[in-house]
């Protein structure tokens, strides 16, 4: 079963990535962009069949290890 997982920064969270990427996109000449938020994308294979315990799984992997939850939210989609 493949984990697609998304991370981003929390509500609130200063993303000095996200505005650096917000001020290029504007020196281009991309008119009109505003908030860019950035995070990152995992995708993990996992040898588990039952989808419960697969999610269980890979829940256990984000709070460990993939995001720092003081400050950055996850979503998992499994495919």
């Amino acid at each position: 079963m493949k984990a697609k997982i998304k991370v981003t920064l929390k509500k609130g969270v200063l993303d000095p990535q996200g505005k650096a990427i917000e001020g290029a996109l504007s020196h281009l000449g991309f008119a009109g962009v505003e908030h860019v938020r950035q995070g990152k994308y995992f995708e993990i294979d996992v040898a588990e069949s039952d989808r419960s315990k697969a999610m269980t799984e890979v829940k256990a992997m984000c709070e460990k290890l993939i995001a720092n939850t003081v400050i950055e939210n996850y979503d998992i989609e499994l495919a």
